[in-house]
């Protein structure tokens, strides 16, 4: 799951970054409207967790603009706006969660856990293929009721795999949910976490679209 998160205070968005990805989230990061709008645009993520208050422009014409050019794009508005009146102007301008800071990081992971809910991809905390069960919400996987031993990068992998299943992911696509911005990414990376999944869940389950990608099948 790749979120953008867009907040200028460098301390609250070091420590929010942190705590995501130690949760398994591929994340990025901007300060200013502008370049939340520009990747938004070229580098479109799952979630953007969007502070209100930004240097450049006013977060509300970021979340207007967000939502004209991406729809399904799940927005959680996070600011200390905090006045019933400016939560409705929020919600109304397209914002699908609104949360007010101080929070508790224990909030914001549920209020995540029920955008990824509404994508799409993921109607539940559990997908199943086959024999293998993955769980979002605990990071555990399951093969025949056997719990399996994963890395964080082999079970984000696993991860978006499942939730597409039938559907061909691209060496660009997974690789951009298994590394942020700036991490240094070995050329045979995705092949070495392909090669250790394929060792733990059999060898036929993930099967390689030659000179695309790879594809986990329905069972």
């Amino acid at each position: 799951m790749h979120i953008l998160v867009i907040e200028d205070d460098q301390a609250l968005a070091t420590g929010l970054c942190t705590a995501l990805r130690r949760k398994s989230y591929v994340v990025n990061l901007v300060g200013t409207g502008k370049d939340a709008l520009h990747v938004i645009r070229t580098e479109t993520p799952d979630i953007a967790i969007l502070d209100l208050g930004l240097p450049d422009m006013d977060g509300i014409d970021v979340l207007k603009q967000a939502r004209r050019e991406h729809p399904a794009l799940q927005i959680l508005v996070l600011t200390a706006r905090s006045h019933i009146d400016e939560k409705i102007i929020g919600l109304d301008s397209g914002a699908d969660d609104y949360l007010a800071k101080p929070f508790e990081i224990t909030e914001l992971f549920a209020r995540l856990r029920v955008l990824e809910r509404r994508l799409g991809s993921a109607n539940s905390t559990e997908i199943s293929v086959g024999e293998i069960s993955l769980n979002t919400a605990t990071n555990g996987v399951l093969s025949n009721g056997i719990e399996l031993e994963l890395s964080r990068r082999e079970f984000m992998l696993l991860r978006s795999l499942m939730e597409n299943v039938g559907r061909v992911q691209t060496r660009n696509t997974l690789e951009t949910r298994l590394y942020g911005w700036g991490e240094e990414v070995a050329s045979n990376a995705l092949e070495v976490h392909i090669h250790n999944l394929r060792k733990k869940l059999g060898a036929d389950f993930i099967k390689t679209v030659r000179g695309v990608g790879y594809r986990v099948n329905q069972q």
